[in-house]
């Protein structure tokens, strides 16, 4: 049986209870307070959505720079960086961890990818998988390694106030075509109960002849509710979804010193509340429903298990994205 907190700590936290439950209590209601107000903001969002015009693209591509799995001679790990090139420009979707591990400087070295190489860079959303690493959430500054070059005023599109010192610092309230010809939701809300809340953009494209390219960071606000928000943007049919959907049911990646963070910090549930197999298939139907061509989930916040059934229930071809593989859409 896998623990989401080792036993060795329970003595701690037996010893400490005195301070934890307060906290606990002051969290819950923290919690209960953000998850209304992000229900508001959301039914606010999806109410002022209009049809977005998005250019319609001749080609469009993306290579995996982070991701758990990866393909030989590639670093693997529990983050996210996605670089997508169209025949319009390109666009960065997310940097992992940034300077604090070696994976995203080893593998743009070996793809003889620059930042000179970079049109924008995107953060889904201000997490420290996503915006850089510890350092980066301690400062609210995105970041990115040295050896990868520095930035050379290039938009950074952020979904909440957030530097990104070098870069042309952008704060995105709603739906925005971005570089590339590649757009965003704009930020939609969940809350977490010991993240806080959450504001994630994900994005999406206009493919010739095939429809919507559909990819997030985490998903924290849903894949249903992302694409609930795309469909008032645009009726043109769904080709592709791809990106992390966060459905650690059995155990997350990356846990450290015997504590599985995605799977009692990560879900965004109050910790005594597991992510279960019951969600994983309502969300399997939701996919289904929106009848894509191919499916490409992350196992970078979604355990083998999850992913092993959503590629037996899912139908949609479904490949799992893997960290030096380039895919054309």
């Amino acid at each position: 049986m896998k623990f989401r907190i080792s036993p060795l700590w329970w003595p701690v936290i037996g010893i400490f209870s005195p301070v934890i439950a307060p906290f606990l209590v002051l969290r819950y209601i923290r919690y209960k307070k953000n998850f209304q107000l992000a229900d508001e903001l959301n039914q606010e969002r999806l109410h002022s959505a209009e049809t977005f015009e998005i250019p319609e693209l001749e080609f469009l591509e993306m290579t995996v720079i982070v991701d758990e799995k990866a393909e030989d001679g590639f670093l693997g790990d529990a983050g996210v960086s996605y670089f997508f090139r169209s025949n319009q420009g390109s666009l960065l979707l997310d940097v992992g961890f940034g300077p604090d591990r070696p994976t995203f400087a080893h593998n743009t070295a070996k793809l003889k990818l620059k930042m000179d190489q970079i049109d924008a860079l995107c953060i889904s959303h201000l997490h420290i998988d996503h915006m850089g690493g510890l350092k980066a959430v301690r400062s609210n500054n995105v970041t990115v390694p040295e050896e990868f070059g520095l930035p050379k005023g290039q938009p950074c599109f952020v979904p909440g106030k957030a530097k990104a010192i070098g870069f042309n610092g952008v704060i995105v309230k709603g739906p925005l075509l971005l570089t590339g010809g590649i757009a965003t939701t704009g930020p939609l809300s969940r809350s977490m109960f010991f993240l806080g809340m959450c504001d994630e953009q994900a994005l999406f494209a206009r493919l010739k002849g095939k429809g919507l390219v559909i990819f997030t960071g985490c998903g924290h606000p849903t894949i249903e509710l992302i694409v609930k928000q795309i469909r008032c943007l645009s009726d043109e049919p769904i080709h592709i979804i791809g990106g992390g959907l966060h459905y650690p049911v059995t155990g997350g990646r990356g846990g450290r010193a015997g504590l599985d963070f995605q799977t009692f910090m990560g879900t965004g549930k109050p910790f005594w509340q597991k992510i279960t197999d019951e969600e994983l298939g309502s969300t399997i139907n939701a996919i289904n429903s929106f009848n894509p061509s191919k499916v490409f989930p992350s196992a970078h916040d979604t355990c083998d298990q999850s992913l092993a059934r959503m590629d037996k229930e899912l139908k949609a071809e479904t490949e799992v994205l893997r960290a030096g593989k380039t895919y054309r859409f």
